[in-house]
C-alpha cells in the first residue's frame, strides 16, 4: 500500500492535518488523535498515579483540555509533546494532596502479565523484575519518574521531555541521572 503525504498506516494523516481538521470542529479526526495518543498517556499517567479511576479522570480532563486548547496550540512543539504537557498537569493536580501508595503486590503483577503458555521460571523471573522495578519507580521522585518514563519507555528526546516538563534539557539530564542511579541501585541483584 503506497502511503500519500496526507496519510499515514492508520489512514487518518499526520498529526499536523488532524490537528487542522479538529481546529475546524471535525471530530472524527479528534478521535484520530485520542486513538493514536491515548496509549502512551495512559501508560504515562498510569505509571504516575496506578489507579485506573483517576488515571481514566485524567485522560478524560487531559482530552477535554485538549479540545479547548486546540484552537491555541501553535505547534511550538509537536502534538504529542503537547499532549504529554496537559496529561502531566493533570497529573500533577490529582497527585496533590494524595497520600503515597503501598508498592503493587507481586502476585496481582504477576497474575495479570502471566502467559500460560510461556516457561514458570520465566514468569516467575520477570514477575519479580516487574514488581521490583514497580517498586524502585515509585520509590523515586515524581519528577524523575516522569522524566524515567517519558524517556525510557515513550521514548521521547530530552528536548521533549523539557518541554513536557517546564525545564531545561540540563535539568531533565540530571533528572534521569539520578533516576538511572538511584533504579541501578535497587536493582542491583537483578543484574
Amino acid at each position: 500500500m503506497r502511503l500519500t503525504a496526507l496519510q499515514t498506516e492508520d489512514g487518518q494523516g499526520p498529526d499536523s492535518e488532524l490537528v487542522r481538521r479538529a481546529r475546524l470542529g471535525d471530530k472524527r479526526a479528534f478521535a484520530a488523535i485520542v486513538s493514536r495518543h491515548g496509549p502512551a498517556l495512559y501508560r504515562y499517567a498510569y505509571r504516575l498515579l496506578d489507579e485506573p479511576g483517576s488515571v481514566e479522570d485524567v485522560l478524560q480532563e487531559t482530552f477535554i483540555d485538549a479540545w479547548r486548547g486546540l484552537p491555541s496550540f501553535r505547534g511550538e512543539s509537536s502534538l504529542r509533546t503537547w499532549l504529554f504537557t496537559l496529561t502531566r498537569h493533570r497529573v500533577s493536580r490529582a497527585l496533590r494532596g494524595r497520600p503515597a501508595r503501598p508498592p503493587v503486590d507481586v502476585a496481582e503483577l504477576r497474575d495479570r502479565l502471566a502467559d500460560p503458555l510461556a516457561d514458570p521460571v520465566h514468569i516467575q523471573l520477570g514477575a519479580g523484575l516487574l514488581g521490583a522495578l514497580d517498586t524502585a519507580l515509585r520509590r523515586l521522585p515524581t519528577r524523575q519518574r516522569s522524566a524515567w518514563l517519558l524517556r525510557e519507555i515513550e521514548d521521547l528526546s530530552y528536548e521533549e521531555i523539557a518541554t513536557v516538563l517546564g525545564e531545561t534539557s540540563t535539568v531533565v539530564r540530571g533528572l534521569l541521572e539520578r533516576a538511572r542511579a538511584a533504579l541501578a541501585t535497587s536493582l542491583k541483584e537483578w543484574r
